[in-house]
């Protein structure tokens, strides 16, 4: 492992994303945390915007400050809320050597579909490309300034498809079923817990922008499109999601194919966990097994031509905060694993 320490600034640090972006690099052997950014919490403590934090000796002194307060860093993360980087990108790309953005502005390549899921980035594009990333599949480390990570629930459905794409095992169509937890919609979201608790509902049936990011990674990552029929729903839970992918096998394709492509696909992955072939329900893939940790947990389950796979994975962690600092370590040469938990909190 490299010896040496990195700078490291968060912008839109008070959001749920950001305050777990700040939590693990609080404790990375590697970085140093140089820059919070907030606007409305500028001046503000960490741990008066993010309690959990507020016992960890290193977070003592941290405030939020304005992003036109940034010094030079080595590597900044994005973490504001979709729409808001690009006005913000000038400032960032002047003043940090790296930008790893968290948010969905620069993922999708087509510009009808950029103009469709995120008017805001069409309309002042990024000065440099950014690279689409994920950091068990991508393969070599992006050489450019600008990475953009995948969203929680496509890079969930990824991992549930791309073996199954990467070794032309199933045909193109593909039903997926994705549920997430409240933290899925960020810090202002305007759901009041009281709907949500007890409750299990419809998020979006039909056009979700995680549709197309799917589509172009798995086109790019494989060189096979699938067919995608993509929904979501709203657990009742803070944390966590649940992706159940549909697919059908090519003709002469057995189950032991399918498993050897996992396997394939994730040997020597230390994030993206294959289950053994589950015999019982607790067997396969589930929250309370993966949320606090940075790592993904995938199942297959084979029934003559028809092939289900299961991936949970803990949206904040493995989906967002814990994903992005996982590349940081792959890009700056640190070992992968730094910093990053692998094991779940329970209960």
């Amino acid at each position: 492992m490299a010896e040496h320490k990195i700078r490291v600034a968060v912008a839109g640090a008070s959001g749920y994303t950001g305050g777990e972006v700040i939590r693990l690099l609080l404790d990375h052997p590697n970085v140093e945390l140089a820059f919070l950014s907030a606007e409305r919490s500028a001046g503000t403590p960490v741990g008066a915007v993010h309690p959990w934090l507020r016992n960890h000796p290193g977070a003592a002194g941290l405030k939020f400050r304005p992003l036109a307060e940034l010094d030079e860093v080595d590597v900044a993360f994005g973490c504001l809320p979709t729409g808001t980087l690009p006005a913000r990108l000038p400032l960032l790309a002047e003043r940090a050597k790296r930008v790893l953005n968290l948010a969905g502005d620069f993922r999708l390549r087509d510009p009808e579909e950029i103009r469709t899921h995120y008017p805001k980035t069409a309309a002042q594009p990024a000065p440099e490309e950014f690279a689409y990333y994920v950091p068990e599949l991508s393969g070599a480390v992006p050489e450019g300034r600008f990475i953009n990570l995948p969203g929680c629930m496509a890079v969930a459905t990824i991992y549930a498809l791309y073996p199954l794409f990467a070794d032309s095992l199933v045909l193109p169509g593909v039903v997926v079923d994705a549920k997430t937890g409240s933290t899925g919609g960020g810090r202002g979201g305007t759901e009041q817990p009281a709907e949500r608790s007890g409750n299990f509902r419809v998020h979006k049936l039909h056009g979700h922008r995680h549709t197309p990011e799917i589509r172009q990674a798995l086109t790019e990552l494989t060189g096979a499109a699938p067919e995608l029929r993509f929904s979501t729903h709203s657990l009742d839970v803070p944390r966590g999601i649940m992706v159940t992918a549909y697919t059908q096998l090519r003709p002469e394709t057995s189950a032991l194919d399918v498993k050897r492509a996992f396997a394939k696909a994730y040997v020597g992955k230390p994030f993206v966990r294959v289950r053994p072939a589950p015999k019982a329900p607790q067997d396969f893939p589930m929250l309370k097994a993966v949320v606090g940790s940075n790592v993904a947990e995938v199942a297959i389950a084979v029934k003559g031509d028809q092939c289900v796979a299961v991936t949970a994975l803990d949206n904040l962690i493995k989906g967002a905060a814990g994903q992005a600092i996982q590349a940081m370590n792959l890009v700056s040469g640190f070992e992968e694993t730094a910093g990053l938990p692998r094991t779940a909190v329970s209960p």
